[in-house]
């Protein structure tokens, strides 16, 4: 599903205009930036737990290149945990 059409669904769902129902899913996905950005874990009851993690630093050495070591700074990336009610409805 992408994001136009959820605006759609959204919209006839909720008898809103597309307009309301865009701004809505703008501010709601904004929010959920705002969160992960200070470190806070964004619950959804039913739904799932979005979070952040840290990769350390990593050595990796080029296929056939071992005398080129490189390192990879350590990075945060956003996981997600699946919510019971989805993942019996998913599975």
């Amino acid at each position: 599903m992408t994001k136009s059409r959820l605006v759609n669904v959204v919209a006839k769902r909720a008898h809103l205009t597309k307009k309301a129902s865009k701004e809505a899913i703008e501010i709601f996905l904004d929010e959920l930036r705002k969160g992960l950005k200070k470190g806070e874990k964004v619950v959804l009851s039913g739904f799932g737990t979005f979070y952040l993690s840290k990769v350390a630093d990593k050595q990796v050495v080029p296929f056939g290149k071992e005398d080129k070591r490189q390192t990879i700074k350590g990075h945060h990336v956003v996981n997600f945990r699946v919510g019971k009610p989805l993942k019996k409805m998913v599975w």
